[in-house]
């Protein structure tokens, strides 16, 4: 079984992100970047099924600029067996996303396409979902648990009630959440040796991808809050309430 993931690179998870000078974008220059949290938990997911003897082969997939290598060797230090970069300098969107993950889909034929089940810096969860239209596979998202049997997966999802569990004929599109499980801390020898590998680099002009493209118009810091109240009593409350007209 071949098990397909698409990662992201992203501002790391613990820098506040500020916008840049031009209004546009978020400002990347000198900011730290790291591999998507839920794609790392993707990772991590299919490498333990790897291990476990139901998958053979986990093949890692980023689409963006040569800066992406390092999340790609990242994943290839977690276990991963190859990497493949579609290289484009455009910013690429989730239906963007989702076209050329649907091309390499048809090359590289998985049995399982494992994705986050969002990226923190657009936060659209839009791709995974995107992915299985284009391929007319079953879909589970946000992924807390993933067996593996029989050319069948059974999912346990997080919905707004609780849990839901689902049984998906392969082969699929899944995404996951954190709670899947917690990623595997990586030793220097393991990074030392993904230098090494190979990252297989794709031109994205190799591709006929087309999709409509949305326009960020601005990008800006929340306005501020405004400073709370200390109130000694309800009377003082009320009043306050119907000075700022909550109450009538």
């Amino acid at each position: 079984m071949k098990i397909l993931v698409s990662i992201k690179r992203v501002v790391d998870y613990q820098i506040r992100p500020r916008p840049a000078q031009d209004g546009l974008d978020v400002e990347l220059t000198n900011v730290k970047m790291s591999i998507n949290p839920f794609d790392e938990n993707a990772v991590e997911g299919a490498v333990r099924l790897k291990e476990a003897g139901v998958a053979s082969e986990v093949v890692v997939v980023a689409v963006g600029t040569a800066a992406n290598q390092d999340v790609l060797r990242h994943a290839l230090a977690m276990g991963a067996d190859r990497a493949i970069l579609i290289e484009t300098p455009a910013v690429v969107q989730p239906l963007t996303a989702a076209k050329y993950l649907q091309a390499i889909v048809q090359r590289e034929a998985p049995d399982l396409v494992l994705t986050g089940k969002q990226a923190i810096d657009d936060d659209a969860a839009e791709t995974a979902q995107m992915l299985a239209g284009l391929l007319n596979w079953p879909q589970a998202m946000f992924a807390s648990s993933i067996q593996l049997a029989d050319g069948r997966a059974t999912v346990v999802r997080e919905i707004d009630g609780g849990q839901e569990t689902l049984s998906l004929q392969l082969p699929a599109v899944i995404s996951v959440d954190l709670r899947l499980n917690e990623p595997r801390f990586i030793k220097l020898p393991a990074l030392m040796m993904a230098k090494k590998k190979p990252i297989e680099t794709l031109p994205a002009a190799d591709f006929s991808v087309s999709a409509p493209v949305l326009t960020v118009l601005q990008i800006a810091e929340p306005p501020a809050r405004k400073p709370g109240k200390i109130l000694n009593n309800v009377a003082e409350l009320v009043a306050a309430l119907r000075a700022e007209k909550v109450l009538p």
